[in-house]
């Protein structure tokens, strides 16, 4: 039985995430679950979408398990931009940044002090993060602060899941050259120990997992680039000796297809495109964006704001209601 909620958090309200929400919530997918934002921009959205939805401002989180399904409880975040219903729909804007970053802010907030289960996060822009002067280019960053608590932060990793594949990224939000400075020997290592840790969660807890090499054919032996040799082969030899199941590097043009096969049961890719590509090759409405190394739960769908069909109230919610059921799962494996 469910005894605490899942926050979601609302996302950038001049995108998709209301209406995505508003949606989850009107096909009985968000039981269980308080809306961390603006009761405001909630009501907005539930018209956008049909209407026929209840918004309640909420006293309690908990109070959020008692809503009726045709309600959308709502935990009002303070801090808010005052005039942020006027941020326009479909465009970058401070205030939806910042909005978004407070709610964020909130949902750790209510994990820690243990009123929420986990947390699943709307999509923000990072162009609006960064208008707002937000020092984080993305969730996961911000996240891992947040998880600090005063304290040292935590390594996180992201990892993209559908029903066929599991990708782990050693790096992520960083320009390509700038990322392949970044993957050394002990960021692969530590990538290859979160990955083992979480694969109890998902019903693997001695996980097989497959490593992509960075370059063409994995470096072909040294004749394409010796990141294989120097950094990726040498973390996986450091793994093994400590009982993870790590195999490779593979060519990456092949790994992935492996691990979808079922030879592998997390894939590690080097870089943030190398490894999103494939999963959302796979289909953006069932992929979910999971972090890593948190002590908390935190899930996303695995797709942006989508300005250019926001406001329209067509948006998919596959992805959130996806990630929604990827966190009830998470939280009931801890």
């Amino acid at each position: 039985m469910q005894t605490r909620p899942l926050a979601v958090t609302l996302g950038d309200v001049c995108g998709i995430g209301p209406e995505i929400i508003a949606q989850a919530f009107r096909r009985g997918e968000a039981s269980g679950c308080v809306v961390v934002g603006e009761v405001g921009v909630m009501r907005r959205a539930a018209a956008m979408t049909g209407g026929g939805l209840a918004v309640a401002a909420l006293d309690r989180a908990a109070d959020a398990l008692d809503c009726p399904q045709a309600c959308i409880p709502v935990w009002s975040a303070s801090g808010l931009p005052a005039d942020l219903l006027l941020a326009p729909i479909g465009q970058v804007d401070a205030r939806a940044g910042a909005a978004a970053a407070r709610c964020i802010e909130v949902a750790v907030r209510l994990v820690q002090a243990g009123d929420a289960a986990g947390i699943v996060t709307a999509p923000i822009h990072k162009e609006a993060l960064a208008a707002a002067g937000v020092a984080y280019p993305g969730h996961t960053e911000m996240l891992q602060a947040l998880a600090a608590a005063g304290g040292n932060a935590p390594p996180v990793r992201m990892l993209l899941a559908n029903d066929e594949l599991r990708v782990v990224l050693v790096t992520i939000h960083v320009s390509l050259r700038e990322a392949i400075e970044r993957i050394t020997f002990d960021a692969v290592l530590e990538t290859l120990r979160i990955t083992h840790r979480a694969g109890a969660r998902f019903s693997h807890p001695e996980p097989r997992i497959g490593v992509a090499g960075l370059n063409p054919h994995a470096g072909e032996g040294g004749l394409f680039g010796d990141e294989e040799i120097r950094v990726i082969g040498p973390a996986i030899v450091a793994a093994r000796a400590e009982g993870i199941d790590a195999h490779g590097p593979f060519a990456p043009d092949t790994v992935f297809m492996r691990a979808r096969r079922g030879e592998f049961d997390f894939a590690v890719a080097m870089t943030h495109d190398q490894g999103l590509i494939p999963v959302k090759y796979l289909g953006v409405e069932n992929g979910v964006n999971v972090t890593l190394g948190l002590p908390f739960v935190r899930t996303s769908p695995d797709h942006g704001t989508a300005f250019d069909i926001a406001g329209s109230g067509q948006a998919d919610p596959s992805s959130l209601i996806a990630a929604l059921r990827m966190a009830r799962r998470l939280t009931q494996a801890e």
